[in-house]
């Protein structure tokens, strides 16, 4: 991720203390080098590595010259330590521009290891091989690798390689919703820097935290912290670490949706990206841009930005990025009703998400693929991307309360321990002091049980939201979008019961088609049209009164149920409506005249009809009273008749 080179954060990040253990940020590790302390003559090539190292966090082109810079001078006075330190600079260096250049410095790193004194530096190795898959979206390979360079960190007891590898863990793992398990390794991480006295390092553990916090849903929390790192940055020069900083201020920002704040931010992260030469930052925080932009409805701009980013992109193998970017694409395309270029877009960045288990970003690419689908009226692939997205959606906030209830408990248990050793330490001292550490431990577990229980409404709340979601969700299945109407198979599953029902008796079923409709799409659109399908819908949804209902079958035509009418009573209500249509005002369609309807009407036969062979009736009905010069009703009955009594019967016509 772009995110995940941030290595420092503000000194006043210290202040937060256990604030910090809920925090969320999306930043990764750089494969810093730490360095043994200088001897009295100390190898030439080791300045270019301390500068190669500090320049990661100002200017990754210049780290990339001092680690080049000591390669040829360890080519002369060779030191396989460092010249698999100088490699592992720029391995971080090309693991995001270049994976082919990348693997190249893990190859001649690996070359060297026979000859290093230092066996721990394997670990750094083995985590630079999972940065690479990690870029690639290859999480899982990328996870076994992160936790290989662990187990190799601790067994050669090597403190920077351990902290190193846990960092990047803990980053990954939070990406994929593991955000108690980050945690465990952002606090060991941070653990290990101060004991070996690096207090940037822990920062930027810190600054981790921060990123599960953003990635649990506490987006103002987010942004408070990173907006004092970025103060920080600024104060020691670190420009490389601001833009990464900003970009993701931005997001925070883009997740609150405060859209002024977020423009300006991914507008500074963009400026300074460009000004390093660091392509990569620049497309995600144009990506940003462009997200601004099809939020404020101007998707025009943002495929102007997006094509920028696109052609940025092409620069790194980042598999997310493009993903990221076509799906700000496909919102774009769909603003514009470029439907299917909107779909083939969005697809392209689904399979990406799914195989990341980014749960965010799925969510939000089914919702986007729901709605396009829905405009090219593909309702059975529109329905399945809905309820996959809104099931991702439950999962993902399940997973957010989950995960937080359970970082609480790991660092309550943390506390807990390191209370009890303290107590312990402290048993032969006063007693005074002994009840003082005991009553802060009870105050800490009353503390835990009262946030236990605001988890528990909070997961009650969860379930009434889900309820109601899911009655949403069968209420949009069966309604009509356009017209606000049952639609078809809500009308007809409803016809289905009425007529299964032994105790309804007779039923009537009126078709309405609306006249001469497509000459109103052809000569004024089908905005117009799709209003006057309203129009005529509205007034349809006022005069029909339960127990009688209506329904969209599709296009011009709307079907009526009268439960307990007979024909005549059917013919009666049918005159009303027809009558009731050319009410409307419609002059800005039909200059000459009012909008008419042909209403074909079919009464049941209790024990033997089924909603087919009614609808089959009326369809005939409908079609004779076409047939007949329209704006007229027609019956067909359901059972043979004498031969001098016609199936079909006027009903009624109207000049």
């Amino acid at each position: 991720m772009f995110e995940r080179h941030a290595r420092e954060t503000s000194l006043a990040l210290r202040l937060l203390g256990p604030a910090l253990l809920t925090v969320s940020f999306a930043l990764a590790p750089l494969a810093t080098v730490s360095l043994p302390a200088p001897s009295s003559d100390p190898h030439p090539a080791l300045a270019h590595i301390e500068a190669g190292v500090a320049g990661m966090r100002s200017d990754p082109e210049a780290s990339r010259r001092h680690a080049q810079q000591a390669l040829a001078l360890l080519s002369g006075q060779p030191d396989a330590d460092l010249e698999i330190r100088a490699r592992l600079l720029l391995c971080d260096y090309y693991s995001e521009r270049d994976l082919e250049a990348a693997r190249a410095e893990i190859a001649a790193a690996e070359a060297r290891l026979a000859e290093a004194k230092r066996p721990g530096l394997l670990s750094g190795i083995v985590a630079c091989q999972g940065e690479t898959f990690e870029t690639e979206g290859k999480n899982d390979r990328a996870l076994e690798l992160y936790d290989r360079a662990v187990a190799i960190g601790r067994e050669h007891d090597d403190d920077e390689m351990t902290a190193n590898a846990l960092y990047a863990r803990g980053f990954l793992q939070g990406l994929q919703g593991e955000y108690a398990l980050g945690m465990a390794d952002f606090r060991e991480a941070q653990a290990l820097y101060d004991k070996l006295g690096k207090p940037h390092h822990s920062l930027t553990a810190l600054n981790g935290i921060a990123t599960l916090f953003n990635r649990m849903g506490d987006y103002a929390q987010a942004q408070r912290m990173y907006s004092r790192a970025l103060r920080a940055q600024t104060e020691a020069g670190m420009r490389r670490e601001q833009a990464v900083t900003l970009h993701n201020l931005a997001r925070a920002y883009e997740n609150l949706q405060q859209w002024d704040a977020a423009q300006d931010a991914f507008a500074r992260s963009a400026l300074l990206s460009r000004e390093l030469s660091y392509p990569r930052g620049e497309a995600y925080a144009l990506r940003g841009l462009a997200a601004v932009a099809n939020a404020r409805g101007n998707p025009q701009a943002a495929l102007r930005t997006l094509d920028h980013a696109l052609a940025l992109q092409q620069t790194t193998p980042d598999t997310r990025l493009h993903a990221l970017i076509q799906l700000e694409r496909g919102i774009a395309l769909r603003q514009l009703q470029r439907l299917p270029d909107s779909a083939a877009a969005l697809e392209a960045s689904l399979e990406v998400f799914r195989r990341g288990e980014a749960r965010t970003e799925l969510a939000r690419t089914l919702t986007e693929l729901a709605a396009a689908n829905a405009a090219m009226a593909q309702w059975q692939a529109a329905y399945a991307y809905q309820v996959e997205a809104q099931a991702t959606a439950e999962r993902l906030l399940r997973n957010q309360l989950d995960q937080r209830f359970t970082t609480l408990k790991v660092e309550f248990d943390t506390i807990a321990k390191e209370q009890e050793n303290a107590l312990l330490l402290l048993e032969n001292e006063a007693n005074e002091k002994a009840l003082a550490q005991e009553r802060r431990a009870r105050s800490l577990q009353a503390t835990v049980i009262a946030l236990t229980v605001v988890l528990a409404l909070l997961l009650a709340t969860l379930a009434l939201h889900q309820r109601r979601s899911t009655l949403r969700m069968r209420r949009l299945a069966m309604t009509d979008e356009l017209t606000g109407v049952p639609n078809r198979r809500a009308v007809l599953a409803r016809l289905d019961a009425l007529l299964r029902d032994p105790e309804a008796g007779v039923c009537a079923m009126l078709i309405v088609d609306i006249d001469h409709f497509k000459a109103i799409n052809d000569t004024h659109g089908h905005a117009e049209g799709d209003q006057a399908l309203k129009l005529v819908a509205s007034g349809l949804r006022k005069a029909v009164v339960e127990p009688a209902y209506i329904g969209r079958l599709g296009g011009e035509e709307f079907m009526i149920v009268l439960p307990g009418t007979d024909e005549e009573g059917a013919c009666r209500v049918a005159e009303r409506l027809r009558a009731r249509v050319m009410e409307i005002d419609t002059q800005r369609w039909l200059a000459n005249g009012p909008i008419t309807v042909s209403i074909g009407v079919t009464v049941s036969e209790p024990g033997t009809d089924t909603p087919s062979t009614m609808l089959q009736r009326a369809d005939q009905a409908l079609y004779a009273a076409k047939r007949a010069g329209r704006n007229c009703v027609r019956v067909h009955r359901p059972s043979p008749v004498p031969p001098d009594e016609p199936a079909l019967a006027d009903a009624a016509t109207a000049g």
